[in-house]
């Protein structure tokens, strides 16, 4: 099998197959969450009963162009996850899944109601807070496989990035709080009924808009998972097995994190994201840059 075929399938099946396995996450997710609090929950299946019910009911649109905004952002999250399983430039699958945040906050902008402009400006917070972790993370990959790009990082023959990386690995799991919308920094909108603000960001979306705003999250988070499986992947095959467990292990202390914290103020996130970035994920860097120019003199 040619690469360039290799590519397509895996793009192929990102967009084909994201959607059902994102669901099917939320409904797992659900489960443990009701569990946790002592209830039954709802049906594996119910995310997907909750996009069909809204995909049928009347969608209220307060301008044509927020329309347009939040389909370019499932688009460039689509975009975002094949680019990434597709094997292409870790810098570039960042930028392009920033990009999209983007069109989400003008969506909800557009609305010109002040829950939703609320919501966007706690989103534009949590983006400059996760955002440097997010580089550090690229170039963390880069310093222990000597490349950006995905396809390489996944078929090297070095050592496992999370034994280099163990502190750009503990910031992104500690940013993919916010990415996910869990406690304690589901700021900008939450997925339960105990917001200050109604739903944030997603206020004035209604209908098919909902609807795709949930298939969106579907795909941007296989592809936030498929990000922390990079951390320890290579070319050998049974590491794929070490990553499944590894993002179940992580997707289930995110779980156990949103159900034992309450939410934090704006400001808060904001220092405890940056000191994570800098204490940890930084000072990984920095050590891992220490020692690699310390091979490369010894080898000299």
């Amino acid at each position: 099998m040619t690469s360039t075929l290799k590519i397509i399938l895996c793009i192929a099946a990102y967009v084909v197959f994201a959607p059902i396995v994102g669901g099917l996450t939320s409904g797992i997710d659900r489960k443990i969450t009701a569990r946790m609090q002592g209830r039954q929950g709802p049906p594996l299946l119910q995310p997907f009963y909750d996009v069909m019910k809204l995909l049928k009911k009347e969608t209220v649109v307060v301008n044509h162009v927020q329309i347009f905004y939040l389909l370019t952002f499932l688009v460039f999250v689509i975009f975002t996850g094949c680019l990434f399983f597709g094997g292409f430039d870790l810098l570039l699958v960042f930028f392009a899944l920033t990009t999209a945040n983007l069109f989400l906050i003008l969506a909800a902008t557009s609305s010109h109601s002040p829950y939703a402009n609320m919501g966007a400006n706690r989103e534009m917070m949590q983006m400059l807070s996760y955002e440097p972790m997010v580089l550090l993370t690229a170039v963390g990959f880069y310093l222990a496989t000597g490349t950006f790009k995905v396809r390489e990082i996944i078929s090297s023959n070095t050592t496992l990035p999370v034994f280099l990386l163990p502190g750009v690995f503990v910031g992104f799991v500690f940013m993919l709080t916010i990415k996910l919308r869990k406690h304690p920094f589901d700021l900008a909108t939450s997925h339960h009924a105990h917001q200050e603000m109604v739903k944030g960001i997603t206020t004035e979306f209604s209908g098919e808009m909902f609807a795709i705003l949930e298939i969106s999250h579907w795909y941007e988070n296989v592809f936030l998972m498929g990000v922390v499986a990079l951390f320890f992947i290579n070319a050998n095959w049974w590491t794929i097995i070490i990553a499944l467990i590894a993002v179940s292990i992580t997707y289930f202390i995110l779980i156990l994190v949103d159900n034992t914290n309450a939410r934090m103020k704006w400001e808060k996130m904001f220092k405890n994201s940056w000191l994570t970035t800098i204490i940890i994920g930084a000072l990984n860097i920095f050590i891992l840059e220490v020692f690699v120019k310390g091979v490369t003199l010894w080898q000299m």
